[in-house]
């Protein structure tokens, strides 16, 4: 019971830092957003603002199927609070985890993470109902075969029970107090699979066409950090999933190897979000101000307004469009 105690704990305080994060992220498009407004420079960068809110969304929907995935977490903190399920919707609810966690959210994000780095070097920006139609598109074909394979079992009777297997009730749990543990099936893991091998096709794609155009030292450093994360993580997480279809849920080796598993998928969310989302915005606000401060206006506007702080001219501000030049 410890030992659950403690991986409950590290799997809780990591999703709240990813939240943190999340939050952090989503200030920053807001930002954009209403600095955009009044700021020419900013209004092509912003235009992929809905898809960068988006792709946090789906981070901060992962995060909530991961913590409710749980099985001390619902006894302790959800059933509390709502009407304690049966095993059937217990089991119900590890399915929907999967198909949403496997089938929706993670390879949600991970193409619209594609999606920014492709479009980073382009000159001509996607309408944001063009590129949210996009991303759907591309995560339909994927959650449609988890949702057959899972749900309706697809292949069920001719394979054996590591291939379909998305619940588990432990030995020392029967009755009204039992509580179901989630599993990844072998059957669902292949198809994640199949949906990393072509993801990782498109990335390279994507990857050498962004580094034979980016000429930033410091920008090209975090793209080759952004690949390495994606290149070896995302085989790794696929590996690890095939193998924890070979050990019960309640035994330390899979508890083991699914905490690996989310640490992956935890890395991809983090450093997707810090590459591009935040820094991208905060490069991009600053280079604003820097352009706006170049201008004999900006430059006019930022003396008059230190001198106006410091009470020396404050019958000068009237004055300021008439001593605006002409343009």
């Amino acid at each position: 019971m410890i030992f659950f105690s403690a991986i409950n704990f590290f799997y809780v305080a990591f999703i709240a830092a990813l939240l943190v994060l999340s939050v952090f992220s989503i200030c920053f498009i807001l930002l954009l957003r209403f600095k955009s407004r009044s700021s020419r420079h900013l209004q092509n960068f912003n235009s992929l603002w809905t898809v960068r809110f988006l792709f946090v969304i789906f981070i901060i929907l992962w995060s909530l199927t991961e913590v409710l995935r749980l099985p001390s977490f619902r006894r302790f903190y959800l059933y509390p609070l709502f009407p304690r399920l049966t095993l059937p919707q217990q089991a119900n609810f590890c399915k929907l985890h999967l198909v949403l966690s496997l089938g929706f959210f993670e390879p949600g994000f991970l193409i619209i993470l594609l999606f920014l780095l492709d479009v980073s070097v382009k000159k001509t920006t996607h309408k944001s109902f063009f590129s949210v139609f996009y991303v759907f598109a591309s995560c339909l074909p994927l959650f449609l075969l988890q949702v057959y394979f899972v749900f309706l079992g697809g292949f069920k009777v001719r394979l054996p029970q590591p291939f379909h297997r998305t619940w588990f009730i432990p030995d020392m749990d029967h009755g009204n107090e039992a509580l179901v543990f989630c599993d990844y099936p072998l059957l669902s893991t292949i198809l994640f699979g199949l949906f990393g091998v072509i993801f990782i096709l498109c990335f390279l794609l994507s990857f050498w066409k962004v580094v034979s155009q980016v000429i930033n030292k410091a920008l090209k450093l975090r793209i080759f950090a952004l690949a390495l994360t994606i290149l070896i993580g995302l085989p790794l997480q696929v590996l690890l999933m095939g193998m924890s279809a070979f050990w019960r849920p309640d035994k330390p080796t899979y508890n083991g190897i699914a905490v690996t598993v989310f640490l992956i998928t935890f890395t991809f969310a983090a450093v997707g979000e810090g590459i591009l989302v935040i820094k991208p915005i905060a490069d991009s606000l600053a280079a604003a101000v820097a352009l706006v401060e170049q201008q004999p206006y900006g430059r006019m506007v930022k003396v008059m307004m230190k001198a106006r702080h410091h009470h020396r001219l404050r019958r000068m501000v009237p004055l300021l469009p008439s001593a605006m030049p002409e343009t």
